[in-house]
């Protein structure tokens, strides 16, 4: 279920490119509107299911951190710039991920998930390149991002290893943080929801980008390590890359390209599977004995 982690990284990384769309927004705004829309998808599609769950109250924490998540996020890039803030946010997830999934559940990182992790962020920072001023309150915002992300998301990787149907997980998680986030996005403004344009991607943010990106992700957690999840997570900034070139007419710098390979293949390694990687390191043992 790999395939589903990634399809839902793909999904993510379509965000960006759908919300320069709407010019003049305010980004918040824009981020509120798109987890009220899909938490309330989420919620409404898996209704049954979520009252299934044994004990959903203690998802709300998850639910909280969903939300907030989302706030650090745009502080973070408001007061560090859009590269550095990206690249300590996403980048950090996966590390918080494997020493949080560590110290609650024993689960020692591999050593090659540890090696693939370290240069799948080099390469996320190296292709987003280095503008913005790397001011320290908007790297521990950004770092509070990561780390909140962490949570929700072995948070759900737990629930659903209990049996729990990953999508009542999903749905009660993220049902919560619209209920949060409904505040934020009335006091941001929601007039430009009237216009077509605005109400369109907003419900394609919503719907796709949220609500069926985490349906798939929490799809892929059925059966795949939470720390492995959040590394191929980092799909995200390579898709919205590749999306600025094709269908932004951006340019990709040499020195971007080199990032975007370097990504690329570094969440090719996480992909493989354990077996197929040991039989080829056992390979190269004997080649290199003989």
């Amino acid at each position: 279920m790999k395939l589903a982690v990634v399809g839902a990284a793909v999904l993510w990384g379509t965000a960006g490119t759908a919300g320069l769309l709407v010019a003049g927004v305010d980004p918040i705004s824009l981020a509120a509107a798109r987890l009220v829309i899909g938490g309330l998808v989420l919620a409404v599609a898996v209704g049954p299911a979520v009252r299934s769950l044994p004990h959903p109250a203690l998802l709300l924490p998850a639910a909280v951190a969903v939300a907030a998540y989302q706030l650090c996020f745009f502080a973070a890039v408001s007061r560090t710039g859009v590269a550095v803030g990206t690249v300590v946010a996403i980048g950090s997830g996966p590390v918080f991920t494997g020493l949080l999934s560590w110290a609650l559940d024993r689960v020692p990182p591999t050593r090659r998930w540890a090696g693939a992790t370290a240069v799948a962020i080099a390469g996320c920072a190296v292709l987003t390149g280095g503008g913005g001023q790397a001011r320290l309150d908007g790297i521990l915002l950004a770092l509070l991002g990561g780390l909140l992300y962490a949570f929700y998301a072995v948070t759900a990787a737990r629930v659903i290893g209990t049996g729990a149907s990953s999508d009542a997980v999903m749905g009660a998680m993220f049902g919560g943080a619209a209920v949060v986030m409904l505040p934020v996005l009335l006091w941001t403004g929601t007039a430009w929801l009237a216009e077509p344009r605005g109400l369109l991607t907003a419900l394609y943010l919503g719907c796709a980008t949220t609500a069926l990106a985490y349906i798939l992700y929490g799809r892929g957690l059925r059966t795949t390590p939470v720390a492995t999840a959040a590394t191929l997570a980092l799909a995200e900034p390579a898709v919205a890359a590749l999306l600025g070139v094709v269908v932004l007419g951006e340019q990709l710098t040499l020195v971007s390209a080199a990032g975007l390979v370097l990504l690329g293949a570094s969440l090719v390694v996480v992909a493989l599977p354990e077996r197929w990687s040991s039989r080829q390191g056992r390979a190269a043992a004997i080649e290199s004995s003989a």
